[in-house]
């Protein structure tokens, strides 16, 4: 597992799962205030982008894929801009401290000034998760498309924790390096013998002129 990658990866996602958690509750009061009949549209749509970011982060404890997550960034991402545009359109650049009187709701009334308030809040919330999905769609594309260079070529399909963070190899540290193509790096002709840990490799000239002979044996053994 690629501890650091992991580490941001549980950051970002779980400041995205909070802010959606507070944008839900927004939205949700808003559907209390103002359904079925006031701001119908937009209240409904309001509801879509919080319940869809936090079931998706549900599925991603059991689908756990670059593949995936890149896919359900885009699409939530695409979801939080038309959130965060809508709201601006609703709002627009209206300065909310001046503002008197009521917002009419289903049951009654409320503040003008707090709906405003309120709106804006749940704009800026609706940019910020939208910068964060968009963020996340460029990293994961970008390590991932790194980890095929590297030798990983089914990275999209493998789990996410392979991903190697910016400074990283890919797998690292439950992998030193990445697979690659027989006889990389090798000089023609060349034998190579893997070292076992713990084991010295002893060799002895061969018989007659022949090919030496290759022995490890255990422990450290030096020469005189």
């Amino acid at each position: 597992m690629t501890v650091l990658f992991m580490h941001m990866r549980f950051v970002g996602y779980v400041s995205a799962f909070l802010l959606s958690g507070a944008v839900l509750g927004l939205t949700g009061n808003f559907a209390r205030l103002f359904l079925p009949h006031i701001h119908r549209d937009f209240t409904i749509f309001a509801l879509i982008p919080p319940s869809a970011t936090i079931f998706s982060f549900l599925c991603l404890i059991e689908f756990a894929q670059p593949i995936v997550e890149v896919t359900l960034a885009f699409i939530l991402g695409v979801l939080w801009l038309a959130m965060a545009a809508w709201s601006a359109d609703i709002i627009g650049y209206a300065q909310c401290y001046p503002l008197q009187g009521q917002q009419p709701t289903t049951n009654g009334s409320m503040s003008a000034q707090k709906y405003c308030y309120e709106m804006k809040v749940l704009e800026a919330l609706s940019w910020t998760i939208f910068v964060l999905f968009s963020f996340f769609f460029i990293i994961l594309v970008t390590l991932t498309s790194r980890a095929v260079a590297f030798g990983r070529y089914y990275a999209w399909r493998e789990h996410v924790s392979q991903l190697g963070w910016f400074g990283e190899l890919p797998g690292y540290p439950s992998e030193a390096i990445y697979p690659r193509a027989p006889g990389y790096g090798a000089y023609p002709g060349a034998n190579y013998i893997q070292q076992m840990p713990g084991h010295s490799i002893v060799v002895q000239p061969g018989v007659n002129g022949g090919q030496p002979i290759v022995t490890q044996m255990p422990g450290v053994i030096t020469g005189v």
